[in-house]
């Protein structure tokens, strides 16, 4: 047998003990309502008597309905009511997660649902309930059902609970679904499900769900390094107990009560780093992790200070979650130490509250209700949410809010300063351009520049731990699309997007007036001496509902101005003859029309050419040199597509444009060509050098200029030099 095939056999071996786990029944139906209202102590007995009630209900529901495993339907809700009441979840969570697949299993609608079980209880249920339109892919189906449990979380953040509660005891039983199912959950969990609970701090479901999604995946993998583990254990044992002993004598010593623990590690972290830092299992194995866990926050640091004494600290290699917690509410000291024999040491220190905080997240509010770290640690969580659903409100479309969710879920932190000493938050890599919306989105919005430790910076830097920036704003500056290529976070992306949507469409309108009334002029008319009221067929015919909407079309190119004119005009007045298009004027080009004109690539137009312009669907007017060779196909199937333009008298923006040199092969000249283009206060985009022989080579140069009178100049200079054979403007 091939090593192929052998792993083939072992991975469906260990498919099947997934799907043998999913029918065992302390795993798919854990919890019976006597096993349920047993570990309630902590409602009343009125809070009691509902969730009695919502079982009975849910019970008669899913009367018949059995699930994969074999097992009556109710097992399942009543699994995922089990998983919150060891959360100390409040009554009406539990009646949610009884109650959480009636609506897409019976008769019963979100209304009924409220007028027996109340609106919140109903709320909560048609949160987590699927869709039930048709969508046209899987993607998009998710993408909508991500977005209306968003919705959902916003108006009550235990909506998140129940979900999570309910994926938890789903991947339990993953087992007995088909290969494609079970994946495409799994991938699922580990993409979205699993972040969000690390988001809201629920580290305790975050690490069950990625140890079983990566199972579900890869089964052969994760059993591999879960066997792994446990050799690796047996080998470290004595060396984890020595460390422990030693940390534990040292706090006795000092009087610092504490507990010392040598840190389980996840299966799938190991499995990710290995991945994404290319090391191996034993290296990763070779760091040792303990937490100690102390009283008080000022322990903490104290401990820090002996564990340092007892090992030599890593440079560079310590974090300070207290005095700036994690996103999520995450507080902890965390160090690297050189150990006994040099063994690298990781260990994490916090207090009892802060490791509650850390393991329950958004959860604790309920299992230690008078706590204050767990109101704020929900104080979080809802700030996120109502992120969230500023997201949603600016993103065109489901995906575009799921790519924004996926942005926001991934973070890595780095922390920066306001000018008024205020410390933020942000991903690593997030620029100038995120600090400013993170600020306020006006901000962002008007941002024009930026200081960074009082040295004016490029927006596009990347942002370090530590610095101070200062964002200089203007009341005229606006986004640029350019900050789509630096800016990282989802608040950011999604602003700018809508704001560039903003911006485009006035451009558009702005084009589409500028277009259509050059084409009516040829018939001594304009769009105000045309009677709308009378034209309403007409938008009907063209796919639109108002003139702005046949304007923005025309100046996205989507709708033929010429057509346009010609449906109006007969419209208005039966008896119109076409208009001869060539009697139109030109339309004037300044540089500055933004999002809705662009500048051929072919001919790389310049103020001073003799210019066209086509209308191209998605891309606006695009401007050609008259002489440009793309254009015989377009003028031979259309010539009234061709539109004529000029420049304005005054242009001011700078315009790419191509140089072809050729020169005499020797040292030095790529630097003098540089130069000599920087002295003529040009820009350089690129350089490419192709060798015509042993001594002549062509240089293709892209490079900025104001006009062809600049360019001019440009050449001269370039011509003037020695070692230069002739220097040409390059067309392609």
């Amino acid at each position: 047998m091939s090593l192929q095939q052998t792993e083939a056999h072992q991975e469906s071996y260990f498919v099947a003990q997934l799907a043998a786990e999913a029918k065992r029944p302390d795993v798919a139906a854990p919890a019976t309502i006597d096993s349920l209202v047993a570990k309630l102590t902590y409602l009343k007995d009125e809070e009691i008597d509902l969730v009695k009630a919502a079982h009975d209900y849910a019970r008669k529901a899913h009367e018949g309905q059995t699930r994969r495993t074999g097992h009556e339907y109710i097992t399942h809700p009543m699994a995922v009511a089990q998983i919150l009441a060891d959360m100390n979840m409040d009554h009406q969570s539990l009646m949610a997660a009884l109650l959480h697949d009636v609506i897409e299993d019976s008769e019963i609608n979100r209304s009924g649902l409220s007028e027996l079980f109340g609106a919140s209880v109903a709320d909560m249920v048609d949160g987590v309930s699927k869709l039930s339109k048709i969508f046209a892919s899987r993607d998009e189906a998710q993408a909508e059902n991500f977005q209306k449990m968003a919705m959902a979380m916003a108006k009550d953040i235990r909506v998140i609970m129940v979900k999570m509660a309910d994926r938890l005891h789903n991947m339990r039983t993953i087992g007995v679904m088909s290969d494609a199912q079970r994946k495409r959950i799994a991938r699922e969990t580990i993409e979205f499900y699993a972040p969000i609970a690390n988001r809201l701090g629920v580290q305790m479901i975050k690490s069950e769900l990625e140890e079983l999604a990566f199972r579900a995946l890869y089964p052969l993998r994760s059993q591999r390094i879960a066997q792994a583990v446990v050799d690796a254990r047996g080998n470290r044992k004595a060396m984890v107990d020595e460390v422990q002993t030693a940390i534990a004598a040292a706090l006795n010593r000092e009087g610092i009560v504490a507990e010392v623990i040598g840190r389980q590690k996840n299966i799938y972290s190991i499995y990710r780093k290995m991945k994404t830092q290319h090391k191996s299992f034993a290296e990763i194995m070779d760091v040792f992790g303990f937490r100690i866990v102390v009283d008080q926050a000022d322990a903490c640091y104290r401990a820090l200070g002996i564990v340092h004494g007892l090992y030599s600290p890593l440079v560079a290699r310590f974090k300070d979650y207290i005095a700036i917690p994690k996103v999520n509410g995450y507080q902890s000291l965390h160090t690297s130490l050189m150990g006994p024999r040099g063994a690298p040491i990781e260990v994490q220190i916090r207090t009892k509250q802060q490791h509650a905080v850390a393991e329950n997240g958004i959860a604790g509010h309920w299992l230690y209700r008078s706590n204050t770290e767990f109101e704020s640690s929900q104080q979080r969580a809802r700030r996120w949410v109502a992120d969230l659903m500023e997201l949603q409100s600016r993103a065109g479309n489901p995906m575009e809010f799921i790519e924004s969710l996926k942005i926001d879920l991934f973070p890595d932190e780095v922390y920066v300063f306001t000018p008024k000493g205020k410390i933020l938050e942000l991903p690593r890599g997030a620029s100038p351009v995120d600090f400013a919306y993170c600020v306020h989105t006006d901000i962002g919005n008007h941002c024009m520049s930026c200081r960074i430790d009082g040295q004016l910076s490029p927006l596009s830097q990347q942002l370090q731990s530590g610095q101070q920036v200062e964002i200089l704003t203007a009341s005229d500056s606006i986004p640029s699309p350019a900050w789509l290529n630096f800016a990282v976070t989802s608040k950011a992306r999604s602003a700018i997007r809508s704001e560039l949507k903003q911006q485009q469409a006035g451009q558009s309108i702005a084009l589409g007036r500028k277009l259509l009334n050059r084409v009516l002029g040829a018939a001594n008319t304009s769009i105000n001496d045309l009677d709308f009221r009378r034209l309403r067929r007409v938008f009907s015919e063209l796919g639109v509902r108002k003139l702005d909407e046949l304007l923005q079309s025309i100046g996205n190119g989507d709708v033929s101005a010429h057509l346009a004119a010609q449906k109006l005009l007969f419209a208005d007045n039966p008896d119109y003859q076409a208009i001869a298009v060539e009697g139109a004027g030109p339309v004037t080009i300044a540089g500055g029309e933004g999002l809705v004109v662009s500048y051929g690539r072919c001919c790389c137009p310049i103020p001073g050419d003799h210019i066209v312009g086509h209308m191209t669907p998605g891309k606006g007017f695009v401007v050609h040199v008259e002489t440009c060779k793309n254009l015989k196909e377009v003028r031979r199937r259309s010539a009234h597509e061709i539109t004529p333009a000029r420049w304005t008298s005054h242009v001011e923006d700078e315009f790419q444009t191509m140089l072809r040199v050729n020169v005499k092969r020797r040292k030095g000249i790529m630097a003098e060509i540089a130069a000599e283009i920087s002295s003529c206060d040009a820009g350089m985009e690129s350089i490419n050098i192709e060798e015509r022989s042993a001594d002549i080579s062509t240089v293709h140069v892209g490079i900025t200029v104001r006009n062809r009178d600049h360019l001019a100049m440009l050449m001269r200079r370039l011509r003037r030099n020695a070692t230069v054979i002739n220097a040409v403007r390059h067309f392609s």
